[in-house]
């Protein structure tokens, strides 16, 4: 090839949708290639429809104006146009205006349609945006031969190394300790003649439960055993079982097959594996006795998100480990603070709200929480201590990297330190007389988890909620109004919208128009539908069997936020690799064209089930 279509087609290969063709394809594709130079102020195209060509800026800026002469976007180098890249109707009859003298690159649609018939990966880019174009870049995103399988791919089953050691519950505890030191084991089953599970014994369970009491060592194993043990069956994914053993502070989990036995998974089976930090981490929290202690713990929060993105995790499971660390901090902040300050007067349950309260935080969240006392609290003799604790904690989070709360939404605050009784009306008052602004500031309480303390009082609560909106049209037309103040940042021809000036210049925000909008959305479904649900992919899929939603909808938008989360993460971790604290503003020009097209994509799912719900709630 000449110098000069090799150069052209070395600038495709790094555009989409032309590097999806194989390069024989793309070896052809610039003498098909027309090449135009437009001046200043020249209109595009300057005979017939603008559908005539698929046509590529190579240099300069184009406008695309509609068909009442409004401006729907700007274009720059590398952007598309024409021949159906729209994905809208009527868009035949759009024009372009070349806003400075601008080189580029015209194919006509015959060629277009004879490249789509030949080469469907091709020929994808052009179909309407959606879901299915979103699945397929997800599955494929990161699918180079050289990717780490990863622990949502790995069944519990095919980490268990060894059969399960056992002992019968009337076993004694001398002849228990003989067996776990002949088979060099930690912790051994307790089972009953059927293998039914009954109960574990580990080596601490020896050392704090008998050597230091002293106890006689002929008695039954039953005697010191942890009964009913967290167990997970063979079949779920290993993920899980870090979540589970990092969120108990547990180092030994029975794994059960078909109900029965089938071996033990420890702390050290995760050897290997970068996401073994969380358990060790959580472990590690509830040995600190001091908030540098914590804080020092969580300062490695950063390393733990790029050990988890290296190893393949997806953005929902990378949420959950997170906030597993930041749940056992919490819990550890409590233990501290009645250490400090006595045993609670009354019951109380301290609750997360918030991306805390849905297990979706990363490496950049603030704090959402709130107290939920016992309406035998009272004020005079009960406050002052509240007060405190409420204060350690907080200020504990804060020194952890878990910034306060930008409109106070947290326990330190009196009128979110509130019994039972006093919850109940706050919830009466949203739900009965609900206004936009009130909602828009307290919705942040319509996501409730509860974290330590006394769990049937945010049970309580929880039910009364749900009670009072599922099926609630004028509430859920309130929360629908809210939930659509939150808009993808996409144009009308699926070109960004981005930040203009200030210290954000030229990005977007991936949390506030990239993912709350999805959150959003599903808190709307959920409430509707009284689903308990609390974290985002699972109240999708909750909604969906309900009905409140449509099942391709809303498999759709678990598509959108699992796509734009891991942006999210992949921006984050670049940033804190770089040494810089990370942040939810990305600029495009940090995006493959892989990835921009189907962050589009994601986008236009939004905006699409935006327009159903307010259909549904807003007519």
């Amino acid at each position: 090839m000449e110098i000069e279509l090799l150069e052209i087609r070395d600038f495709l290969s790094a555009h989409h949708p032309f590097d999806q063709l194989p390069q024989q394809a793309l070896n052809q594709m610039p003498e098909k290639l027309q090449i135009r130079y437009f001046r200043r102020g020249a209109t595009i195209p300057d005979v017939g429809s603008i559908d005539d060509y698929l046509y590529l800026v190579r240099s300069g800026a184009v406008e695309i104006h509609g068909l009442q002469d409004e401006l729907l976007a700007r274009l720059g180098e590398g952007d598309l146009f024409g021949y159906r890249a729209s994905h809208m109707e009527g868009h035949e009859k759009f024009t372009g205006i070349a806003l400075e003298d601008s080189l580029v690159y015209q194919l006509p649609a015959t060629d277009v349609d004879v490249f789509c018939r030949e080469h469907p990966q091709f020929s994808y880019f052009f179909e309407p945006a959606g879901g299915d174009r979103l699945r397929d870049a997800i599955s494929n995103t990161g699918e180079d031969g050289s990717t780490q399988l990863g622990l949502m791919a790995t069944q519990i089953g095919e980490m268990i190394s060894r059969l399960p050691i056992t002992m019968p519950p009337f076993a004694t505890i001398q002849q228990t300790a003989a067996v776990m030191s002949d088979e060099r084991v930690s912790s051994i089953l307790i089972t009953e003649a059927d293998e039914t599970l009954t109960g574990i014994v580990t080596d601490r369970d020896l050392r704090r439960r008998v050597v230091a009491k002293g106890l006689d060592t002929s008695l039954p194993i039953s005697e010191i055993m942890t009964p009913a043990p967290y167990t997970l069956d063979a079949g779920d994914y290993a993920f899980d079982a870090m979540l589970q053993m990092a969120r108990s502070n547990i180092h030994h989990l029975p794994i059960l097959r078909n109900g029965k036995i089938a071996g033990m998974l420890t702390a050290t089976d995760f050897a290997q594996r970068h996401t073994t930090s969380a358990v060790y981490l959580v472990s590690s929290i509830y040995k600190q006795s001091e908030i540098s202690g914590l804080a020092s713990i969580s300062a490695k929060l950063p390393q733990l998100l790029l050990n988890l993105a290296a190893a393949d995790a997806t953005a929902n499971s990378i949420g959950h480990v997170i906030t597993a660390v930041v749940d056992a901090i919490t819990t550890r902040l409590l233990q501290l603070a009645e250490e400090q300050f006595g045993p609670p007067p009354v019951p109380y349950a301290w609750i997360a709200a918030g991306s805390q309260a849905r297990s979706e935080q990363t490496a950049k969240s603030d704090q959402d929480n709130c107290l939920v006392l016992d309406d035998t609290y009272d004020p005079s003799e009960h406050g002052e201590y509240f007060k405190q604790l409420s204060q350690l904690v907080c200020d504990g989070l804060n020194a952890c990297g878990y910034v306060y709360c930008p409109g106070e939404m947290m326990a330190t605050t009196d009128k979110w330190r509130q019994p039972l009784k006093t919850w109940k009306r706050y919830f009466d008052g949203w739900v009965d007389q609900p206004e936009p602004k009130a909602l828009m500031l307290t919705c942040v309480f319509f996501d409730l988890r509860c974290i330590a303390g006394e769990k049937s009082l945010f049970q309580d609560l929880r039910e009364y909620l749900l009670d009072k909106t599922r099926g609630n049209q004028i509430f859920l037309a309130y929360m629908a109004g809210n939930a659509l103040s939150h808009k993808p940042p996409l144009g009308f021809f699926r070109n960004f919208v981005l930040i203009s000036g200030g210290d954000h210049d030229h990005t977007f925000d991936l949390k506030h128009t990239g993912i709350v909008p999805i959150v959003d959305l599903a808190r709307v479904y959920a409430l509707a539908a009284g689903s308990h649900a609390i974290n985002t992919q699972d109240r999708l899929k909750e909604v969906a069997s309900g009905g409140e939603v449509s099942q391709g909808g809303a498999h759709d938008l678990r598509d959108a936020l699992e796509f734009v989360s891991s942006l999210r993460i992949k921006h984050q971790a670049t940033q804190i690799r770089a040494g810089e604290a990370p942040d939810n503003y990305m600029s495009p020009d940090d995006l493959s064209h892989f990835e921009r097209s189907h962050l589009k994509d994601a986008f236009s799912v939004v905006r699409t089930m935006q327009n159903v719900l307010s259909q549904r709630y807003l007519r």
